[in-house]
C-alpha cells in the first residue's frame, strides 16, 4: 500500500506501549527506529525493518542524529506515572519536560512530516462524574506528571516545526498484557493481585477511571500515522473506552476471572483523580472505534500469568 510515512522513529519504543506497537508496525511494512535506554530490558525481536538505538532523550545531539531519515516521529519516552515522577520531581521534569525541547529540535532539524505526542487524560484532573470530559474541557492537572504532559502540548503549539504536522494522543489508563508489562496500572494491578494473592486491594473505590485496552492504543497510533494532515494537524484526541469506578472495576476483574472466592478489600486513598472521558471526537473525525474491553485485558493477563510470562 502507498502511504505518506514509511520510516517511523519512536522514543521509548521498548516500553509498555512500544513493545506492542513496534511489532505491529513492522508487520505492516513500516521501517521503525526505536530510541530507548532499555532500562527494563528488550523484548523486541530483530527484524530487517527495525533499527534499535540505545539512547537518552536528554542527549540532544544523539537524538537528532539517530532520528535522521525519519518521516514520522512518535514520542512515547517519559517517566510515565505519578508515583515514579514524585520519587524525584527534578529528575522527572528533566525527562518529561526539559528534554522535550530536544525532541522538538529533532523533529524540526530532520524535517519530519508528522509528530505524534503521547500526552494523557490525567491533565483534566478531578471532574464530577456528571461532566463529560472532552478535548475542549479546561485542563486542571493536580500532579507534576500531568502538568508535564500539558506543558509539552503547549510548547509544541508554540514551536515552529517547519513542515511537520503534529497531533496529541491523550490516552486513558491503559490495561492488558504487553511484552514489556506494567503492573502499576489500575486494571493490571487489580488482576495480578487477584491471581497471585487471591485478594484485590482497592484504594478508595469511588474514583471514576477511564480505561483503554493496550491493543486499541496501538491501533490508535496506527490510525494517527495514516490519517490525512487536515484531520489531525494541531488536534488532540481523547482515547478511552470504559469509564468505571475502581470498585466496579475490582468486581469486574473478579467476575472475569470466574472465581467468587477472590476477596475484595477496600482501603482509603489520597489519590482522588476522577473523571469521565468522552472519546467521541476520534470516532467522529477519524472513524476510530475501540474493539477490546477491560474483560479482554483481564483475560490476556490471566493467560500470560498461566503461561509463566
Amino acid at each position: 500500500m502507498s502511504r505518506r510515512f514509511n520510516n517511523v522513529f519512536i522514543t521509548g519504543g521498548a516500553g509498555y506501549v512500544g513493545s506492542l506497537l513496534v511489532p505491529r508496525l513492522l508487520e505492516q511494512g513500516y521501517n521503525v527506529g526505536v530510541y530507548d535506554l532499555f532500562l527494563y530490558g528488550d523484548t523486541l525481536s530483530n527484524n530487517p525493518g527495525l533499527r534499535k538505538i540505545k539512547g537518552d532523550i536528554r542527549d540532544r545531539d544523539k537524538l537528532i542524529e539517530s532520528s535522521k531519515g525519519s518521516d514520522a516521529f512518535i514520542h512515547l519516552a517519559s517517566i510515565s506515572n505519578d508515583p515514579s515522577f514524585d520519587l524525584d520531581p527534578k529528575l522527572g521534569k528533566s525527562i518529561n519536560f526539559d528534554a522535550f525541547t530536544n525532541v522538538l529540535d529533532a523533529v524540526r532539524n530532520n524535517e519530519v512530516g508528522r509528530f505524534i505526542l503521547a500526552s494523557s487524560t490525567s491533565q483534566y484532573g478531578v471532574k464530577p462524574a456528571s461532566v463529560q470530559v472532552t478535548e475542549e474541557t479546561p485542563a486542571e492537572p493536580i500532579t507534576d506528571y500531568a502538568r508535564s504532559k500539558l506543558e509539552c502540548e503547549k510548547l509544541t503549539r508554540q514551536t515552529d516545526l517547519g513542515n511537520a504536522d503534529y497531533v496529541f494522543a491523550r490516552p486513558s489508563t491503559l490495561c492488558g498484557y504487553s511484552p514489556r508489562l506494567r503492573l502499576d496500572l489500575s486494571v493490571n494491578i487489580l488482576t495480578i493481585n487477584a491471581l497471585v494473592n487471591r485478594k484485590i486491594k482497592v484504594f478508595g473505590g469511588d474514583q471514576l477511571r477511564p480505561t483503554l485496552n493496550i491493543v486499541d492504543m496501538a491501533r490508535a497510533y496506527e490510525v494517527l500515522l495514516e490519517a490525512p494532515r487536515d484531520k489531525v494537524h494541531g488536534e488532540a484526541f481523547n482515547l478511552g473506552f470504559q469509564n468505571m469506578s475502581l470498585r466496579d472495576m475490582a468486581h469486574l476483574v473478579r467476575d472475569t476471572l470466574g472465581d467468587p472466592t477472590i476477596e475484595i478489600e477496600t482501603t482509603p486513598s489520597n489519590d482522588n483523580r476522577s473523571y469521565h472521558v468522552n472519546s467521541e471526537k476520534v470516532k467522529r473525525v477519524l472513524g476510530f472505534e475501540t474493539r477490546y474491553t477491560i474483560e479482554d485485558a483481564v483475560r490476556s493477563l490471566k493467560e500470560a500469568y498461566k503461561d509463566g510470562k
